[in-house]
């Protein structure tokens, strides 16, 4: 996809998240702030292919929602965060009959893990339908989601030396000893959930959301060796929320 492509997109989801505030309803003025901590499922889209299952790790951070107006029976929120998340990308290692492959030095099947982290600030238009207070409400939210790389690591059980390449499917290994070469992420993320809310003990969200990387972790000029190096992830996630501000109801 084409810088401006990824540049057009950002600015829909941003003017999505804005249009929420230009709407005429029933205003609010609900802030609340909190903490979030859930598991996020990822992978890197190479091109050319690299085999891959899921990689795991966790995420967390600090959450703040902003409640602006109840139009007809759907609330609108701004949320934003600043997350922690450990992401990246687990190679699955075959032959042509789609077994592991064995190293023939150790005697195992090859493994590879790279994991990188990042700070990750989304910035949503939440839209909910349910119990404003005390009670239970579904919410869709979407938005741009920005990255900032911090560190890396991997986790393997051969050496670049010993790799067995000749009896790999896929024989793509140039990602295992390149570092990160772009720092900032961007993309588009996505999700639905339940929140549950009372007076006393705040509000409860559950949510799994869906992130697209627009941005390439490597480069993609025509002299570089991937054309295409986005994050994919898949996020579940717990948070919870307490009122700062609250508009006075009758």
């Amino acid at each position: 996809m084409k810088v401006r492509q990824r540049i057009v997109l950002l600015m829909l989801c941003l003017g999505m998240a804005a249009s929420s505030y230009a709407q005429v309803g029933e205003h609010r003025n609900d802030l609340s702030v909190g903490f979030n901590a859930g598991y996020v499922f990822s992978n890197v889209s190479f091109q050319p292919k690299v085999g891959q299952t899921m990689h795991g790790g966790i995420t967390g951070g600090f959450t703040f929602k902003y409640i602006c107006e109840k139009y007809f029976k759907t609330i609108c929120a701004i949320q934003a965060e600043v997350n922690y998340a450990s992401i990246g990308w687990k190679e699955e290692i075959l032959n042509i009959h789609d077994e592991p492959v064995i190293n023939t030095v150790t005697g195992l099947p090859e493994e590879y893990q790279r994991t990188t982290n990042y700070i990750q600030v989304p910035i949503f238009a939440h839209l909910g339908w349910g119990k404003e207070q005390n009670g239970l409400q579904f919410f869709f939210q979407a938005g741009p989601q920005f990255g900032y790389f911090l560190s890396e690591s991997t986790k393997t059980n051969f050496t670049v030396e010993e790799r067995n390449v000749e009896e790999r499917v896929n024989n793509n290994v140039a990602q295992d000893t390149m570092a990160v070469e772009h720092k900032f992420d961007y993309g588009i993320a996505a999700g639905v959930g339940m929140e549950y809310s009372h007076p006393k003990i705040g509000r409860m969200m559950f949510e799994a959301r869906y992130y697209y990387g627009l941005g390439n972790i490597y480069g993609d000029s025509k002299r570089d060796y991937f054309g295409r190096s986005n994050f994919g992830n898949i996020v579940v996630k717990f948070t919870y929320l307490f009122d700062l501000i609250r508009t006075k109801r009758k």
